[in-house]
């Protein structure tokens, strides 16, 4: 079986810090590659994979500013699908550009939708349903005018998490510094059970982040900024919880399941995929509300930090993951052209 991986070259893959779909990426072909699958990732040039990397795009566009996102998107898929015939099935995680060349091969193709976005991109997947295999990476995250494979939520390398059975009693916040992902609610719970909290991120929204968060640190309400390696690892584990006080629908929280790969419950608003990561009560606690939130801080010590480890264990590993899409890619390679 030989696969093409499209990669997104908004940063590169893996990342190296921020670019949750790089990662994403990068997990399932080392996981694939692992499991004897032939993968080639099209990916930018300074990408690091145990598969063969194919490569047009000479630097990220979010990290080099001389890389024209436009021009440069265009080259890269221009490059896969020049090759197409030279492979079994194409595995697009890069949304909805690749869907233009789509009739233009013959090879299967498979898109990981990484969150529908809104209606506007509708026009872009509806009319190639017929030609290429959605996956979608929760139940929630399903749009109701379009036709998918599968759900395969996402999987970590959950070796590479290492288990805290202690924790401490310090609240974390890992995400994005936009109102989306409620950096201003983690504030608020913080101060309101006067608890430590530590908050890691990109700033994304820098308006917000001066109004809603800068303005409110101290040094008990710290932003160190992005972290990666043995220092996210010791961040995620050394917690007493995770709050993921989201405003949007989001269709999969990766630091969700690397907190619970640490043993740290995750205390969530009960939206979008949420309540298919978080078992309420077991792994965390799915809230509706501030109120809740703060409250679910006071029963923190009711959550087994051993069972938020086996329960990524058991549902949330990147080989579980990269069995998925084999599956997958089988059932469809099985089908007459």
């Amino acid at each position: 079986m030989k696969i093409a991986m499209i990669a997104p070259i908004a940063w590169r893959t893996p990342p190296r810090h921020y670019g949750p779909w790089e990662l994403v990426t990068s997990l399932l072909t080392e996981a694939l590659v692992a499991k004897g699958v032939d993968v080639t990732l099209f990916a930018t040039a300074d990408s690091l994979t145990a598969a063969k990397l194919e490569a047009v795009v000479p630097a990220p566009y979010s990290e080099d500013p001389s890389v024209d996102a436009k021009v440069w998107e265009h080259r890269h898929l221009a490059n896969v699908f020049e090759q197409a015939g030279e492979f079994d099935l194409i595995h697009n995680q890069a949304d909805f550009p690749a869907h233009a060349f789509a009739n233009l091969v013959d090879t299967p193709m498979v898109t990981t939708i990484h969150g529908f976005s809104s209606d506007r991109i509708l026009p872009m997947y509806a009319p190639y349903q017929d030609r290429v295999h959605y996956v979608a990476i929760s139940d929630a995250d399903r749009h109701p005018a379009l036709r998918y494979a599968a759900t395969i939520h996402h999987g970590i390398p959950v070796g590479d998490f290492a288990f805290d059975p202690k924790g401490s009693d310090d609240l974390l916040f890992f995400g994005r510094m936009h109102p989306d992902k409620g950096a201003a609610e983690a504030i608020a719970v913080a101060e309101a059970t006067g608890r430590r909290l530590s908050m890691y991120g990109i700033v994304q929204d820098a308006g917000y982040y001066e109004r809603e968060v800068a303005s409110r640190l101290s040094d008990r309400i710290v932003h160190p900024g992005a972290v990666g390696g043995a220092d996210r690892i010791a961040a995620l584990g050394g917690a007493a919880a995770l709050l993921h006080l989201i405003n949007f629908d989001e269709p999969f929280g990766l630091s969700v399941v690397e907190a619970m790969a640490c043993g740290t419950p995750v205390i969530a608003m009960n939206r979008g995929s949420m309540p298919e990561l978080i078992e309420d009560g077991v792994t965390g606690f799915l809230v509706g509300s501030l109120d809740e939130a703060i409250a679910a801080v006071a029963r923190l010590g009711e959550i087994d930090r051993v069972a938020c480890r086996r329960a990524v264990e058991a549902r949330f590993s990147v080989e579980r993951m990269a069995d998925d899409y084999i599956a997958l890619y089988e059932r469809i390679l099985a089908q007459p052209r």
